[in-house]
Parts: structure tokens; C-alpha cells; sequence
């Protein structure tokens, strides 16, 4: 039995305690996204991590939202124009965490949430 280290093992939404997604396995998930109607959008950060600094109130997060990259991809119908804009937001920011998050214009929810990029790990250098 192992004690659960927050340092080295940072989890970032619900589905990265399963193994990493294969390029295969977004490509079905946005498949899924897009079949539902839902309106994909992709947000990215430096750190990745959710925290709460300002206020210590259950469901309050400082960092729940991360940059929007674009806007979100209301009429968009195609997997494969969500997935070039992954491809772009990953060129673009390559040592930055990127999420695909969709929402349900007719609930007015968001009901998906996944990273989809995670940069190489940092190494750490002595001074």
C-alpha cells in the first residue's frame, strides 16, 4: 500500500486517473462530442492545476478556468475541425496543459471535460 503523493502525482479532471488518452481514443471522444450537438471548446494553462487561493468555500476554485483559446466552436460540426484546433493550440503552447471541455447549449451545462495535451515533463535544474 502506497500513501498518494500530491507533488508527483497531480491528477487534472476525472478522467486522468485512467492512462493516458490515445490520439485514437480523442479522436473518439470528440466523435462522441460532436454527435451529441455539444459545442466543443479548448482551454489551456502553464500549471494545469485547479487551486484555491482567494476564498476556501466548497465548489470555489480560483483556477477552475483556464485561457480560452479562440472562442468556443458554436455551429462547428465536424470532428476534424476540433481536432486541427488541437493540433493548433498544441504548436502553438507545447509546454501547456490543454483541455477539450463541451457544453450542452440545451441544458446549459458543460458535460465533458478532458486534457488532451500534457507537456513533457519539467526538469529541474540546481542553481
Amino acid at each position: 500500500m502506497q500513501t498518494w503523493n500530491p507533488f508527483t502525482n497531480t491528477r487534472y479532471e476525472a478522467m486522468s486517473y485512467l492512462p493516458p488518452l490515445s490520439e485514437e481514443s480523442i479522436v473518439k471522444e470528440v466523435e462522441f462530442i460532436m454527435s451529441k450537438g455539444w459545442v466543443p471548446c479548448l482551454e489551456f494553462d502553464k500549471e494545469g492545476t485547479i487551486h484555491r487561493t482567494i476564498s476556501r468555500m466548497p465548489g470555489y476554485y480560483d483556477g477552475r478556468y483556464w485561457t480560452l483559446w479562440k472562442l468556443p466552436m458554436f455551429g462547428c460540426s465536424e470532428a476534424a475541425a476540433v481536432l486541427r484546433e488541437v493540433e493548433e493550440c498544441r504548436r502553438e503552447y507545447p509546454d501547456a496543459f490543454i483541455r477539450l471541455i463541451a457544453f450542452d447549449s440545451s441544458r446549459q451545462c458543460q458535460c465533458v471535460s478532458f486534457v488532451v495535451h500534457k507537456p513533457p515533463p519539467r526538469i529541474a535544474t540546481a542553481a
